[in-house]
């Protein structure tokens, strides 16, 4: 649970699976997710950080709630 401006937000547990790996837009190249996973998972809206292994571009996803699965 959250509080934002007073007001206590609640969220339901979903299933949220952040891919290892993307296409890079610029040169096609395969962009490595930075971080490790945190124990608990990744939330729907985090910001995930990814860099390319070719041109070394780095990519900040934010994956929505629209990729998760409740």
């Amino acid at each position: 649970m959250w509080r934002w401006g007073g007001v206590e937000l609640t969220c339901e547990a979903m299933e949220f699976e952040v891919p290892l790996t993307i296409e890079c837009v610029d040169c096609l190249g395969t962009c490595h997710r930075l971080p490790r996973e945190p124990e608990g998972g990744f939330a729907p809206g985090e910001v995930i950080p990814y860099r390319c292994e070719d041109c070394l571009d780095r990519w900040d996803i934010q994956f929505g709630p629209e990729e998760a699965h409740p």
